[in-house]
This record gives structure tokens, C-alpha cells and sequence, in this order.
């Protein structure tokens, strides 16, 4: 088990990627949360498998289609043990 929180900067807000992280994590079964910062960037938690995560973080890198992603910092965190996935 890992945890991970990335910041994610670009054209991020307002081009569903929010809802995206959301399905790509449920197919890859990650706990965690993704959300819209005021600053126009996006914040998310991962938790789960290290590969799942690693996955997951390959995902938001590029983002779904409408985004650009121009700056992704990963950091590594002790895991809290979450369950289930949330936009907030």
C-alpha cells in the first residue's frame, strides 16, 4: 500500500478531469480524492497498490481529453488507509 498526493497545473478545471480521475480510479481500485483548488490547480490523494497508483498517476499526467497538463508534482505520503474514492 502506498499513498501519493499529486498537485497538477495546466488547463485542468472545467474539462471533466475531475470525473476522470474518478473512473480511471475505480477501474484501477485506488482509494483517495481529487479536487478543484481556488487557484485554478487540481489536488488529488491516491492510495493502493503501488502499481494501481503508478497507473493512475501515468493517467493524470496527460488527463482526459481538453486537458493539458503542463506541470504534475508527486509526493509521497505514509498511507491512511481509505476507502472508496471521492470528487470533493
Amino acid at each position: 500500500m502506498v499513498r501519493r498526493r499529486l498537485s497538477l497545473q495546466g488547463r485542468v478545471q472545467g474539462v471533466g478531469f475531475r470525473y476522470a480521475v474518478a473512473r480511471a480510479a475505480g477501474t484501477r481500485s485506488v482509494a483517495g480524492w481529487v479536487s478543484n483548488r481556488p487557484d485554478g490547480t487540481v489536488e488529488a490523494v491516491f492510495e493502493g497498490d503501488a502499481e494501481a497508483v503508478e497507473s493512475l498517476i501515468r493517467f493524470c499526467r496527460v488527463g482526459p481529453r481538453g486537458a493539458e497538463v503542463v506541470r504534475a508534482e508527486v509526493r509521497e505520503e505514509a498511507p491512511e488507509g481509505l476507502a472508496g474514492f471521492e470528487i470533493r
